[in-house]
């Protein structure tokens, strides 16, 4: 009969653990909203406290939040793979078309004072081509990249695809035009497209897709990078293979339910927050439609690392500068209860699993009204368990939406008080300031900022002090006082 009774335990203690996995691998990943079908995005770019993006064929993409997405303005010029600058008072926007067929093609700049076409400064005006490929040439001079060289302010453009190699030349940052046509172009990688550059800590990045494209769910695209000293190369990879021989550090491919992302931008909303944008040759769960996306943009070891964006769950919340957790300030109870004076020195549970607290048995005594805010060691118990979950109503911010934060099977919510400090409010009523923004920073911690504090403008963020207080301060992006690591209970 023993035996039997440890066998159902065993089952049933495999059951629980699966269906435990299968939540967890349930939780959607909330990236963007809206009308986002867009193919080949350009950078995303922000104007007049919109953000928008273009592709290829004229479409166009525009957001006030940057997670709800609509359909915007087609631009005078379409083309294929687009990208734009915003450099002293100009949109320059390079548009590709192939001219009677690849690899003979031709990259042309429009630009415009403003991106919003009810201003009354909206007018785009022709630059003329920039650069061309003749059709014999080992290049095809179509998915411009734009890029500022933050050292020095001049402007470059990438260009070029499988048709031969990846092409860089200098622009003229007063007309966005060639700086110098008679200059000879440097090639810089072989075997990718949709190339663009960006830098970091004295290192040049070029980022390029490599794969195949325009197959949806049977697209190869995947993103690779190289790195060099110099804005002109060589670019090397990890393993220190030239990009112009075909090397490449993998930074992004398919997973999930998305296929083929290609066409990196750089979002850089700083304060050590930077995503990318890219697009999916197929999202799975839009009919395998081509889909725009914004994710996290980390740094390890001198190389970008793609971030992913926040899952819902239920997680312990850990400050990187305490190692405490944040949880509701009552008085907690031992997980599996307190030991009686005869277990003194004895493991109570030798040979058994201890279950998790049930919330409702030990939550009998917390007071029922608000209740403080603070930071103590991780032991398990239920008021230091907090379920994060999206509020898809309430708008968001670049590549997500804002999140409410409660106790773990409560409704006690996160919140900002009337003073501004941290409490924990009976029940969520959807208000600003139970709304949290949880941004990813380039080393893989988040930061937690309310979606409002009372009686304040000013962005705080959640703040660790000391081990055992948290509170709401402005904002330190050099600091770990407000890094904060979301962990698995």
């Amino acid at each position: 009969m023993k035996s039997i009774h440890h066998a159902r335990f065993f089952l049933l203690k495999t059951i629980l653990l699966l269906m435990g996995f299968v939540v967890l691998w349930a939780c959607p990943v909330f990236a963007l909203d809206g009308q986002i079908g867009i193919h080949d995005p350009s950078t995303i770019i922000l104007c007049n406290g919109k953000y928008y993006t273009y592709g290829t064929g004229g479409s166009s993409l525009v957001s006030e939040d940057g997670w709800t997405w609509r359909r915007g303005v087609t631009p005078s010029r379409r083309g294929l793979a687009p990208d734009i600058i915003h450099i002293g008072d100009r949109y320059y926007m390079y548009i590709a078309a192939n001219i009677g067929g690849q690899p003979r093609a031709a990259i042309n700049m429009i630009w415009n004072k403003t991106l919003d076409p009810n201003s009354s400064d909206f007018k785009w005006e022709e630059g003329g081509v920039v650069a061309s490929s003749n059709g014999v040439e080992f290049c095809n001079a179509i998915d411009p990249g734009i890029f500022l060289d933050p050292t020095d302010g001049k402007p470059w453009l990438v260009y070029g695809s499988y048709f031969g190699t990846i092409r860089l030349i200098r622009l003229d940052p007063r007309t966005g035009q060639r700086l110098d046509p008679n200059d000879k172009p440097v090639d810089i990688a072989i075997n990718c497209e949709a190339a663009v550059m960006i830098y970091r800590d004295g290192w040049y990045y070029l980022l390029a897709t490599h794969g195949s494209c325009c197959r949806g769910a049977d697209s190869g695209y995947n993103i690779r990078v190289g790195r060099a000293r110099k804005i002109t190369g060589p670019f090397l990879d990890n393993m220190v293979m030239d990009m112009l021989q075909g090397g490449g550090k993998l930074f992004v491919g398919s997973g999930g339910r998305v296929i083929g992302p290609g066409h990196f931008g750089l979002l850089d909303l700083g304060d050590s927050v930077q995503k990318f944008s890219c697009h999916y040759e197929a999202d799975l769960d839009r009919g395998g439609a081509s889909v725009l996306d914004i994710r996290p943009l980390l740094w390890r070891d001198g190389w970008p690392v793609a971030g992913d964006n926040f899952r819902e769950g239920t997680y312990e919340i850990e400050s990187v500068r305490t190692g405490t957790a944040l949880e509701l300030a009552v008085e907690g109870i031992p997980v599996g209860g307190r030991r009686s004076r005869g277990m003194r020195g004895m493991f109570a549970g030798a040979g058994g699993v201890i279950l998790s607290q049930d919330v409702f048995e030990v939550s009998v005594n917390w007071p029922e009204g608000n209740v403080d805010v603070r930071m103590a060691n991780y032991m398990c118990q239920a008021q230091q368990k907090w379920t994060v979950s999206a509020d898809t109503s309430a708008g968001g911010y670049p590549g997500s939406p804002y999140f409410k934060i409660t106790i773990a099977g409560t409704g006690r919510t996160l919140a900002v008080g009337e003073d501004g400090e941290l409490v924990a409010l009976p029940a969520f009523n959807g208000g600003p300031e139970q709304l949290w923004r949880l941004d990813q920073l380039t080393d893989g911690s988040w930061r937690v900022l309310p979606k409002a504090v009372p009686n304040s403008s000013e962005p705080l963020a959640l703040s660790a002090v000391g081990h055992s207080f948290a509170t709401l301060a402005e904002v330190d992006p050099a600091g770990d006082k407000q890094r904060w690591l979301f962990k698995s209970p």
